[in-house]
């Protein structure tokens, strides 16, 4: 028979019996999933950031890549998982934002069924082109595009992806329809273009500028309003008469809703010393 006392002393101990997985943490290997396949844009990030967690953690952080959906095949699988700290997803302004607006009815809540933990990179998006493309800046782009559009084709990262809407963005911005080849990263969206493949895509810097600085592929215009400080010789789109122009693109860390703060916290820190 349980007295008042003791089920006094019971609700007494719950606070410190909860907090003290969010203390131990972490005690086990973590999983950072990768919303792409390898070879791109967020795995290379992934994979830079990795090192130095396990580092700073003292356990180690495994990149797994889970393609599929635009990214929302890897974000709807850490929602679902335990928010116990170990998986967490990086995020990116697709799986977590512009894909909240473009399915009528999206397989999760980005504001709800995440505890958001730290914002990795603010970044720019950059239209590149086969090096054989006959133009060199934005203007002759999008003279060459409109009188040839039936013949073109653009790559991206997938279907609803966020460089793949950089493209259906820009192309509805200077008036031209032209047919879409979705790749499973964009890693392999690179390959084909460096191949001649296809013709343009619209990837983040990162994945673009080995390529650029190659002179394998050509950079076209930087996808918003400013120019990057990675790319501080090419002019933006906005520049290049495509007035306000501007698609932002970031990365994010996210655990599922329900992490203990303690735990976001610590992850948090040590995603700023990375």
């Amino acid at each position: 028979m349980r007295t008042p006392l003791m089920l006094l002393a019971l609700v007494a101990h719950l606070p410190f019996v909860a907090t003290a997985p969010a203390q131990e943490w972490p005690s086990r290997p973590m999983t950072m999933v990768v919303p792409f396949a390898p070879g791109g844009g967020s795995d290379l990030l992934g994979r830079i950031l990795a090192p130095p967690l396990s580092e700073l953690l003292g356990q180690p952080v495994t990149v797994e890549n889970v393609g599929g959906g635009g990214g929302m095949t890897a974000a709807l699988r850490v929602s679902r998982a335990a928010p116990d700290g170990y998986q967490f997803v990086l995020g990116n302004v697709g799986t977590h934002a512009q894909n909240q607006s473009l399915y009528k009815k999206p397989l999760y809540n980005a504001l709800t069924d995440f505890a958001p933990v730290a914002l990795v990179t603010d970044q720019s998006l950059v239209l590149v082109a086969r090096k054989d493309f006959p133009a060199d800046t934005l203007p002759e782009f999008i003279a060459y595009a409109k009188a040839n559009q039936s013949k073109l084709q653009y790559g991206s990262a997938g279907a609803g992806g966020s460089n793949h809407l950089a493209c259906v963005l820009l192309n509805a911005a200077i008036g031209i329809q032209v047919t879409h080849v979705p790749y499973r990263s964009g890693g392999q969206a690179m390959q084909d273009l460096l191949a001649g493949r296809v013709d343009y895509q619209c990837p983040s810097a990162p994945t673009a500028m080995p390529q650029i600085d190659g002179k394998a592929i050509k950079a076209i215009a930087i996808l918003s309003k400013n120019r990057s400080p990675s790319m501080p010789d090419l002019p933006s789109a906005h520049e290049q008469g495509l007035t306000d122009f501007d698609i932002p693109s970031w990365y994010a860390l996210f655990l599922p809703k329900g992490a203990p703060d303690a735990i976001v916290r610590k992850l948090n820190g040590a995603m700023v010393s990375a």
